[in-house]
C-alpha cells in the first residue's frame, strides 16, 4: 500500500516513511491511496478475535512494508493487560438502553490517546532502528496527547520529544502528568497562548523544509497517520462489543476538537464497518458543529477560542479535518489545496452544496455541549447509573442523547478518567471519591520540569537546537 497527500504534490510513499513524518512536504496530510474494503465474511472472522489479533488483521492491510512477524510482535508488545488493565483492552459497557460507552481510558495516562500512542512509541523505535535514523518529535497538546506521547516515548532510543502546551490552560492533573517526567529525552514547553497557537508552531516548523530535514522533525499529533490507523482498530472492536451480529448497525458519538478520533471512525465506516451515523460532539468551541450542520468551516483565531471545562477540546482549527474534506471533494487535490490555503489565510470556506453528502453519504451529524450541560450530564449519569464520567465524555453523552433517533444504538467514545478533571467533577457532584490508579497517587506533589516561552516559533526552534545536533 502506498500513501499520498491530500494536496497531490507529494510522490507516493510507504507506511514506514509516512510514520516518521508529520505534514506532507506539500503541506497536506498523508493517507492511503484507497481504504481497504472489508466484506461480510471478513467481518465474521474478525468478530471473535482478541484486541491484539484484530489490530494485526487491520494494521497489516496498511503497514505492508513491515515484515508481518515484526508487525505482530510490535502489536503484541503494545496491547497487553499489563498496560491497559483489561483483557478486553477497550470494553464496551452499557450506560442506558441503546447508549453504551467504549472505554478507551485504561492506559497509563488515563486517556484515549494511549490507545494509539503506545503503538506509535514502539513502532517509531522499530522503524528508526531499521533505518538507522534519529527522530525529533515536536507536538502540541491541549491536555492528553502530550502525556500519552511522553509516556509512550520516554527513554526510547533515537527519539527526542518537544511537547508544547498552552501555559496555564490544562488541569492540574494533566500538567503534573507531563511536567513531572524527568527523562532526558522529554522536553516540556508551555506556550503563552492557546492550543491553536501551539499547533500553529508545530505546522510552522514542519513547513520549514530546511529546519525539518536538518533536525529530523516528526510529530505525534493526530496528523500522524500511524496514530489514526491505531485508532481505527478500536472502532471495529467497539462495534463487535456493542452488537451480537454483523447484521446490526451502530452509531458512534465522539467528543471532538482536532477531528483525529472521529476521523478514525469515519475511516472504519469507509472500510465497510456497519456504522449508521458519526456524531461529532463539540464544546463551546463549536467550529465543527457549525460545519456539519451548515457546510461552513470558519476556524477562529486563538484569541477567539474559549477556555472551557473540557480543555482537550478547546480547539478551533481541526488539523485532521483535511482528510475528510479530501474525500468529500472526491479527491480533487487542487480544490483541497485552494480551500486550505484560504484556511491558512484566515478565511475559512463554505461547501453547503455538499451538505447532502456530508450528512447522507458520510453520515455525519453534530451537536454542542456547554459548561452547564457538562455539569448536568455528569450529575445525571452519576445519579441514574452510578457511573462517573469525565467532562469530555459528558459532552459526548449529552449530544448523543440530544440527537438519538428511536431504536438507534449509540456508542459514546470515552475520553478520559474523571480524576484528570477533579475541579469540574467536584463542581458537578460536590466532594466525591474519584478513583485513581496507584501509579498516579501523589503525582501533583512531584517536582515539575517545564520551560515557558512566548508564542514564537523561532523560540521553540532555538530550544530544539539546544538539545538536538543538526545533521
Amino acid at each position: 500500500m502506498k500513501y499520498i497527500s491530500t494536496r497531490g504534490q507529494t510522490a507516493p510513499m510507504s507506511f514506514s516513511d509516512v510514520l516518521l513524518m508529520g505534514l506532507a512536504p506539500d503541506g497536506g496530510l498523508m493517507l492511503p491511496e484507497n481504504y481497504p474494503q472489508i466484506d461480510r465474511a471478513t467481518l465474521d472472522e474478525w468478530r471473535h478475535l482478541s484486541y491484539a489479533e484484530l489490530a494485526f488483521a487491520i494494521m497489516s492491510l496498511f503497514a505492508t512494508d513491515i515484515e508481518q512477524v515484526d508487525l505482530k510482535a510490535l502489536i503484541d508488545k503494545t496491547y497487553t493487560k499489563a498496560t491497559f488493565n483489561s483483557d478486553d483492552i477497550t470494553p464496551v459497557t452499557r450506560l442506558y438502553d441503546d447508549v453504551a460507552l467504549l472505554e478507551l481510558s485504561n492506559g497509563p495516562t488515563l486517556a484515549f490517546k494511549d490507545m494509539a500512542m503506545q503503538f506509535l512509541g514502539n513502532a517509531f523505535e522499530y522503524v528508526l532502528k531499521q533505518k538507522n535514523e534519529r527522530l525529533t518529535i515536536i507536538g502540541a497538546t491541549s491536555g492528553d496527547t502530550g502525556s500519552a506521547a511522553e509516556y509512550a516515548l520516554r527513554g526510547k532510543d533515537n527519539i527526542e520529544v518537544f511537547m508544547m502546551s498552552p501555559h496555564g490552560k490544562m488541569s492540574a492533573f494533566q500538567r503534573a502528568q507531563m511536567y513531572s517526567l524527568d527523562d532526558k529525552n522529554i522536553h516540556n514547553i508551555a506556550i503563552d497562548g492557546m492550543f491553536d497557537d501551539c499547533q500553529d508552531i508545530v505546522k510552522a516548523l514542519q513547513e520549514d523544509a530546511d529546519f525539518k530535514a536538518k533536525y529530523s522533525l516528526g510529530t505525534v499529533n493526530s496528523i500522524n497517520w500511524g496514530r489514526i490507523l491505531a485508532q481505527v482498530v478500536y472502532y471495529f472492536k467497539g462495534y463487535f462489543g456493542a452488537t451480537d451480529s454483523n447484521d446490526e448497525t451502530v452509531s458512534f458519538c465522539v467528543p471532538s476538537g482536532n477531528f483525529g478520533n472521529v476521523c478514525a471512525a469515519h475511516i472504519a465506516k469507509q472500510m465497510g464497518l456497519p456504522i449508521d451515523r458519526l456524531i461529532v460532539a463539540t464544546n463551546e468551541n463549536d467550529v465543527l458543529n457549525e460545519f456539519f450542520n451548515t457546510g461552513k468551516y470558519a476556524p477562529r483565531k486563538a484569541s477567539e477560542t474559549y477556555v472551557t471545562s473540557s480543555p482537550s477540546m478547546d480547539i478551533s482549527k481541526a488539523s485532521n479535518f483535511e482528510r475528510f474534506v479530501y474525500l468529500l471533494l472526491d479527491k480533487d487535490t487542487d480544490k483541497v489545496r485552494a480551500l486550505f490555503g484560504d484556511v491558512k489565510a484566515g478565511k475559512g470556506f463554505d461547501v453547503k452544496d455538499k451538505l447532502g453528502d456530508i450528512q447522507g453519504r458520510f453520515g455525519f451529524v453534530a451537536g454542542k455541549s456547554t459548561h452547564a450541560d457538562r455539569l448536568n450530564t455528569i450529575k445525571k449519569v452519576h445519579a441514574e447509573t452510578g457511573r462517573l464520567i469525565d467532562p469530555h465524555t459528558a459532552d459526548g453523552v449529552k449530544v448523543a442523547l440530544d440527537v438519538k433517533k428511536a431504536g438507534e444504538k449509540i456508542v459514546v467514545a470515552e475520553t478520559a478518567l474523571p480524576i484528570k478533571f477533579e475541579e469540574t467533577m467536584t463542581e458537578s457532584l460536590g466532594k466525591v471519591d474519584l478513583p485513581r490508579p496507584a501509579h498516579t497517587v501523589g503525582l501533583e506533589d512531584k517536582p515539575q520540569f517545564v520551560t515557558v516561552l512566548d508564542n514564537d516559533a523561532a523560540l521553540v526552534a532555538a530550544e530544539i537546537q539546544k538539545f538536538v545536533t543538526a545533521k
